[in-house]
């Protein structure tokens, strides 16, 4: 039957359609270029550098999948590359993005129901990466294998072979979580992709069918795929790479704390300003020293290197594991108790102010002071009490009262603001919440504010914030302590002869080369500090328990202090550190002591406050107070004596011949004559009143 023109149209109309239908049912979704995918490219890591451009740490930051840094073809082995290759691909480089032999080898093993191999190229494979509906669970149809083909193709007719090769090997999925091959070497074998070797390549090969199959199917793809006949290497290797993840590998994890706090995104590399070398040194001398010391006496550390002249940070150790209990924390940037730290900022304060001068002589004896929450009684480190001593003693030798006295002369509220200034931005109360108790380091601060504000006294007084990252602009520096005071306190704590009465001539604190260095303890033993500076550097230590229980038998020059000394002869050992030249408005003279108090010396004063005789105020200069019994006392008396035999005597210093003592409330006569007593049990008050019945001074004891 010869067909009508009607019917010819109808039917190529419908043919039309029908084309037109398939055509649209196959179109492969718009695919991105070469460009844009490696620009969308984003790592789950993220890197740190030292200064020199040295990898010193990594982060994982996205937890979806295991990726790195995206590798170029060229930084491949050829073996990988070609191993993979073969197994998945083997006519890649001839076919124009279809294997159509492949194709026509899968459609006989459908129609026999034969096992199916693949045909799928790598072209195909990209495809499917970069748009995920192609590869879609379920899509095995007719429709959707036309698809994959379109869209390999179409990747074929934009993209070069090779940008097609490195395109898989850095999206294809290995083993577990890793993804790209970047992830699949560091994570599977401890290398890098360019090192994999060709047994490496067949097991990677192995895994890409069947990233989840079991280490046999694994073992026996490998040895297919390298058409060996030897294969009883292949289960050893398949178990050593399953076994437990190496994604660390060539991480050498010299700054964990620093990466946590800086490495927030996915993708991010940070030039820091550390020095690789430098890092490693501290975190070891930190290690020698807690192992010496054991888990049961000091368990934390952390130290911070600084360049005096840039700011920058050369080392940043939060912490090294070891016995620690908590790891995680950063102890570089934990805020804890000063201790005695904070006394060269309030001595310098005190010698900016002309208050003081480091020949000025500081009684270094009991006192009571009245607080709104009670008496407060200073004591030093050792119980004891060393009498009259001048300030640059006081202040080399860590010793309380004479700090709590200082205090009293610069006011609570100016000091606290001068440690603001100072970087320290722990201080949010004002001075009264603090009270004298700031003298001696009650106020919480971290290592890397105490390098900050000790590395000002090296720059003669002027601050500026540290540099961590080569990024960061320096900050403009501000003059905070004088010069002439910032090197007179710093030639005070840099003298080994003022420390000896406290540290002996002996301890890690002398170096045979100038160095300013200050120690520092908290309440109950908690936290140890050291911090001192050369001419170039500045050095602070912490040594402690990140949870803030006590430490057991560590004082200053025994817990932080060894890793200051390591980490200051290991910084100088090409060029000594140099005492630096004084400021233009300091003036030394030679000084003698009246009473012997201490040995003739060369002393360093401000301009116009010079002196060659230290001398003791007469009594009629110095204000009346007890002496004796000091304040918050606690005395028994012993049944073993007879009654009649135990008295308490009274003392009283100062210009006080017109005074009178009183006992709660009886007079017990003239204060230049106070008799020996012997109170009752109970609370006692005793009290220095003038001729007008002022109270001048009173102490608080206990009888029992």
């Amino acid at each position: 039957m010869i067909a009508t023109p009607a019917r010819a149209i109808a039917l190529v109309a419908g043919l039309g359609i029908a084309a037109g239908t398939l055509d649209y049912a196959t179109r492969p979704p718009v695919l991105p270029d070469y460009a844009t995918v490696r620009a969308r490219w984003q790592p789950s890591e993220s890197w740190l550098y030292d200064r020199h451009g040295t990898l010193i740490d990594s982060a994982r930051v996205d937890f979806a999948a295991r990726r790195l840094a995206w590798t170029p073809l060229d930084q491949i082995a050829p073996a990988a590359r070609d191993t993979i290759v073969a197994a998945e691909d083997r006519r890649f480089r001839s076919h124009a993005g279809v294997d159509w032999l492949a194709v026509g080898g899968a459609a006989r093993d459908r129609i026999e129901r034969n096992r199916p191999r693949g045909a799928s190229t790598l072209s195909m494979q990209v495809a499917a990466f970069l748009s995920p509906a192609l590869a879609r669970p379920g899509a095995r149809g007719w429709f959707d294998k036309l698809r994959q083909i379109r869209a390999g193709r179409a990747l074929e007719d934009r993209w070069s072979k090779d940008q097609i090769l490195e395109a898989y090997l850095n999206l294809a999925g290995y083993r577990g979580e890793a993804q790209g091959i970047g992830a699949a070497a560091l994570g599977l074998f401890g290398k890098t992709p360019a090192s994999l070797s060709h047994d490496d390549a067949l097991l990677l090969a192995a895994l890409l069918p069947d990233p989840r199959a079991d280490a046999a199917a694994i073992a026996r793809r490998a040895c297919a795929l390298g058409r060996a006949r030897d294969c009883a290497r292949f289960p050893a290797a398949v178990a050593a790479m399953l076994g437990p993840a190496r994604s660390l590998a060539l991480d050498p994890g010299l700054a964990p704390h620093l990466s946590e706090r800086l490495l927030t995104r996915p993708g991010l590399r940070i030039t820091t300003t550390l020095d690789a070398g430098l890092q490693r040194l501290a975190a070891a001398a930190l290690r020698r020293q807690l192992l010496g010391l054991g888990g049961t006496r000091a368990r934390d550390g952390a130290v911070v290197v600084l360049d005096n002249a840039s700011g920058d940070v050369l080392a940043y150790v939060g912490g090294i594991g070891g016995a620690s209990t908590a790891p995680a924390v950063d102890n570089a940037a934990s805020y804890r108790q000063a201790g005695s730290t904070l006394k060269p900022f309030l001595y310098a304060q005190a010698i900016e102010r002309r208050y003081l001068t480091p020949a000025s002589i500081l009684d270094d004896s009991p006192v009571q002071l009245d607080t709104a929450s009670g008496l407060y009684v200073p004591q030093n480190y050792d119980r004891g009490f060393k009498g009259p001593v001048s300030a640059r003693t006081a202040l080399a030798g860590s010793l309380n009262v004479p700090a709590v006295r200082t205090l009293l002369l610069v006011g609570v509220e100016p000091f606290r603001d001068r440690l603001w200034d100072l970087g320290y931005r722990g201080l949010v109360e004002d001075g009264a919440y603090y009270g004298f108790s700031l003298a001696l380091g009650s106020a919480e601060v971290t290592l890397l504010e105490q390098a900050a504000a000790y590395r000002a006294l090296a720059e003669r007084g002027r601050w500026s914030a540290p540099r961590l990252t080569l990024a960061q602009p320096a900050s403009p520096s501000r003059a905070i302590v004088s010069p002439a005071a910032a090197w007179i306190v710093g030639d005070m704590i840099a003298d080994p002869n003022a420390r000896a009465a406290t540290f002996g001539l002996d301890s890690a604190l002398r170096l045979p080369f100038w160095a300013a260095v200050k120690t520092g303890t908290s309440k109950a033993m908690r936290d140890n500090w050291c911090i001192g500076y050369s001419d170039r550097f500045t050095v602070a230590v912490w040594v402690g328990n990140a949870e803030g229980d006590p430490m057991r038998a560590v004082s200053g020059t025994s817990g932080a202090a060894p890793v200051w000394r390591d980490m200051m002869m290991a910084l100088h050992a090409r060029s000594v550190g140099r005492e630096p030249p004084p400021p233009a408005d300091v003036q030394a003279s030679r000084i003698a002591f009246a009473d012997g108090t201490e040995e003739p010396r060369r002393e360093y004063f401000l301009r116009g406050t010079a002196q060659t005789m230290i001398a003791a105020a007469p009594a009629a200069a110095r204000r009346p107070r007890f002496t004796n019994p000091v304040a918050g006392s606690v005395y028994a008396l012993d049944p073993d004596i007879p009654i009649d035999r135990q008295r308490l005597s009274i003392g009283v210093s100062g210009a006080a011949a017109a005074h009178r003592v009183l006992l709660d409330r009886r007079d017990l006569g003239p204060a230049d004559h106070a008799p020996m007593i012997l109170p009752g049990p109970g609370a006692h008050r005793l009290r220095l009143v003038d001729f007008a019945g002022r109270v001048v001074d009173q102490v608080m004891f206990t009888m029992r």
